[in-house]
Formats: C-alpha cells, structure tokens, sequence
C-alpha cells in the first residue's frame, strides 16, 4: 500500500466557546495504518469542553494558554483530579477517564491531542462518549430516572440532562465558579497512572 505522506488539515467537528479539530483516518490512511489518532482542543477564554470520555489513550500537550483547568475522574477512583494547565504542560488521559478542559485565561487555551488507538472504535481516530450537553448520555433518559438515579427533585433532573445545549464546547457567564485545583491534585493523579492491565 502506497502512503500518502502530504500535509492534512485537521477537520472541524465541534465549534462553541471554542473549536475542536481532528485528523481523519478516511482522509489520512497513515493514521490507520499506525493506529495513532490526533486531535487539537482550542478554547477561547471561559470555553468549557464537557465531560465525556474517550474509546483511546491519549495525551494532551498544551501548545498555547495559561490558566487552563481539567478535572478527570478515574474508574474507581472516588475523587475528581483538578490540574492547572499552561503551555508545555503533558497530561496523560487513559481510556475511559472522564475529563473536562476550562479555559480560566485571558488568551486562547490550545491542546494537541495524540494517542494510539488499536483498541478504538475507528482505528486512527478517537470516538468521544458525551455525558452532558445536547449530545450526553443523560439527556436520552427521563427526568424521573436521572431525579431517582441522582436524588435530585424534577427541576434539577430537568436542568441536568437538558439545560445545556451546546454539543461539546461552550462559553460560560463570566463569574462561573469552576472546582480549582488543589496541592496534592498530581499526587492523586500519580495513583493512577493508566488503566491498562
């Protein structure tokens, strides 16, 4: 099989209080072929990127920004992981680790995100699972079960599965209280540095 080997732009798939782009395997066999997804996550300032989780590992190096935050919750791990990010910082983000990315500075948050993806979904490509937004997993079932899941009344049910309407990305109201990161943030992630056996 012959490579093509030219230079791809990646695609816009997500666009809100900032613009997430991807790299297609269909359009760049090598990616397939090397099993190896890419993505890029710019936030504009208070862009919000919701939670979800994707079918690959990843890491994210974050090219361009400072006052980034992103939480990750780990499979049974009983607290949310909150980092600080500026530009040359790595995060590693497992297979199924859900995370989300707010950009708490005052210029553009950019991350690229590179990863293998032999187990993926698409090879070449990471296949993101939402859990809020018009898109989350929430919103497909009925405010009387997310109220009896979560112990919530029926306006809480309502607002947490459908307030939101963006797809991945949005921009919050200036003053949003967002979790801030604490000292021992790194250490709770160093107990959980993947989650393949």
């Amino acid at each position: 099989m012959e490579l093509n080997f030219s230079p791809k732009f990646a695609q816009k798939i997500f666009e809100g209080g900032g613009t997430y782009y991807s790299w297609s395997s269909t359009e760049y066999e090598l990616l397939k072929e090397a099993k190896v997804g890419g993505g890029r996550l710019v936030l504009q300032p208070r862009g919000f990127a919701f939670p979800h989780y994707a079918d690959s590992n990843k890491i994210g190096y974050v090219l361009q920004g400072s006052g980034g935050v992103v939480g990750m919750v780990y499979p049974k791990a009983s607290q949310e992981v909150v980092l600080t990010l500026k530009a040359g910082d790595i995060i590693p983000v497992s297979s199924g680790v859900v995370s989300w990315w707010y950009n708490n500075g005052d210029s553009e948050l950019v991350i690229v995100f590179l990863g293998e993806t032999s187990k993926a979904y698409v090879l070449g490509e990471f296949t993101y699972f939402f859990l809020a937004g018009t898109l989350g997993i929430l919103g497909g079932f009925s405010t009387a079960f997310n109220s009896g899941a979560y112990n919530l009344n029926t306006e809480e049910a309502e607002n947490l599965a459908k307030r939101q309407t963006g797809v991945l990305i949005i921009k919050l109201a200036e003053g949003q209280k967002m979790p801030q990161p604490s000292k021992n943030s790194t250490d709770k992630m160093k107990k959980f540095p993947s989650l393949e056996k």
